[in-house]
C-alpha cells in the first residue's frame, strides 16, 4: 500500500528500517560478546515482524503457554520458557516449544522434574536482591519477591540443573548490570563454575542513545570467560525501541476547572498502561513534555470511562481542534502486548511503515470484544 493510503485510527505504526537498525546493534554485541540475545514477548512479540527477520533474531523468551507456542510457530524456534508457576496440565506442551525451561521455585522443580523428558535444559530463576529500578511494581528483586530464589535456599545447586536465571532490571545501564553481577557473584559464586549457562534477563536498553555497549561487552566476555558459562541476555523493549508510534485522533475538546483535555479515541489504561503503571509520561510529537511556557496546554484524555484515563497537561505551539492528530512516539514496546478491550474500546489497528509505504498488517473486528467474553 502506498502512502496514500488512509490509515486507520487510532493505528500503531512501525518503521521497518528503524527496526532494522536495532537488530543490527543486537547482532554487533552478540558477535563481539560470544553471548545470545533473545526476544522477550513480555516486551514485543509483532507476528510479522517475528517473520520478516526470522534469521537475525537469535531466539525468544517466553512466560506462558500462548507466548512460547507464539515464538515457536512464528520464528521456527524453540524457546527459553520461564513461568513464575507451571500448571502440570500445561507440561507436556511447554517442553514441545521449548529448548530451555527455567523454574522460579525449587519446590516447584522437585514436584515436576519426573515429568521432564531430557529433552530440555533446565535452569533456577534465583534473586541477586539488587535492582537499580525505583518503581517496586517494575523490581522483583526485593527480600520478599515472589520472584526467584535468594541465596540462602540455594545452598547447593540440585541434580538435573544446567543454568541459572535472573532478571532485576528495566530500561537499565551496562553500569547497573555490572552492579548485578557483581551480587550474583558474591551471593552465588559458588555455583557459578557447576552451570553450562546464565540467562541474565531483560531490561538492558542495549538500543537506546548513550548505552554503554563498550563496557557491556567487556563485561560479558570477562564473566564468560572466569566462569566457562553461555551467556543469554533477553531483553525486549531493546528491540523495538524508538521503532514506531501511536496515530491518534482528537474527538472532543472537555473544558472543566480552567483545564483543557483534548478526548483522543485511544485509551491510556486500555492501549499503553505503562503510562498509568510505571508512570511513563510518553512524548508528543510537536508538543512539549514541559507546558510551563506555553500558550495552548491540554490534558489528553483517553475514551474509557475510567477516571484517571489521561496524561497531564502538554504543551501545544497551536490550539487543538476535533479530527487533529496526535502521534505518541516510541510506542512499540509494552503497548500491542498489554493492550486491553476494557468498555469496549477497540485495540488499535496495527501497520509497517517500509520506507514511502505503509502496509496494513491487522485491524480489530465488530466481534472481537464479544468474542472473549463468551
Amino acid at each position: 500500500m502506498n502512502s496514500n493510503f488512509k490509515i486507520p485510527s487510532p493505528c500503531f505504526i512501525l518503521d521497518q528500517k528503524l527496526f532494522r537498525n536495532n537488530l543490527e546493534v543486537i547482532n554487533r554485541i552478540e558477535r563481539e560478546a560470544g553471548v545470545k540475545i533473545i526476544l522477550a514477548f513480555k516486551a514485543f512479540a509483532m507476528a510479522e515482524m517475528l517473520t520478516r527477520f526470522r534469521s537475525q533474531i537469535s531466539g525468544f523468551a517466553a512466560s506462558s503457554l500462548n507466548e512460547v507456542e507464539h515464538g515457536f510457530k512464528h520464528l521456527k524456534k524453540k524457546g527459553h520458557t520461564y513461568f513464575v508457576a507451571y500448571d502440570e496440565e500445561d507440561l507436556g506442551k511447554v517442553l514441545q516449544c521449548s529448548s530451555h525451561i527455567t523454574f522460579n521455585s525449587l519446590s516447584q522443580y522437585h514436584r515436576l522434574k519426573r515429568k521432564l523428558n531430557g529433552s530440555v535444559s533446565v535452569g533456577l530463576r534465583i534473586n541477586p536482591e539488587w535492582s537499580d529500578v525505583s518503581t517496586d511494581l517494575y523490581n522483583p528483586a526485593s527480600s520478599l519477591s515472589r520472584l526467584g530464589i535468594s541465596s540462602s535456599e540455594l545452598v547447593q545447586l540440585p541434580e538435573g540443573i544446567d543454568g541459572l536465571h535472573f532478571h532485576v532490571l528495566c530500561e537499565s545501564s551496562a553500569e547497573s548490570l555490572v552492579k548485578v553481577l557483581e551480587e550474583v557473584a558474591s551471593k552465588f559464586g559458588h555455583l557459578l563454575p557447576k552451570i553450562k549457562w546464565i540467562n541474565m534477563g531483560g531490561g538492558h536498553a542495549l538500543t537506546r542513545s548513550g548505552y554503554n555497549i563498550s563496557l557491556l561487552i567487556n563485561s560479558l566476555i570477562q564473566f564468560r570467560e572466569k566462569y566457562d558459562v553461555e551467556i543469554i541476555l533477553e531483553p525486549g523493549s531493546a528491540f523495538a525501541w524508538e521503532t514506531g508510534i501511536l496515530k491518534s485522533k482528537v474527538l472532543d475538546i472537555v473544558e472543566n476547572g480552567g483545564v483543557s483535555t483534548a478526548i483522543c479515541d485511544i485509551s491510556i489504561t486500555c492501549h499503553m498502561p505503562d503510562c498509568l503503571e510505571m508512570p511513563y509520561r510518553p512524548n508528543i510529537r510537536d508538543a512539549n513534555l514541559d507546558p510551563t511556557n506555553s500558550y495552548h496546554k491540554y490534558r489528553i484524555g483517553g475514551v474509557s470511562c475510567l477516571a484517571g484515563d489521561f496524561l497531564e497537561e502538554y504543551g501545544f505551539e497551536s490550539e487543538l481542534s476535533v479530527g487533529d492528530e496526535i502521534i505518541f512516539e516510541d510506542m512499540m514496546h509494552y503497548t500491542m502486548v498489554k493492550s486491553t478491550t476494557f468498555n469496549g474500546i477497540k485495540h488499535p489497528a496495527i501497520a509497517i511503515q517500509m520506507d514511502n509505504k505503509i502496509e496494513l498488517i491487522w485491524q480489530s473486528n465488530p466481534e472481537e470484544y464479544g468474542s472473549r467474553l463468551g
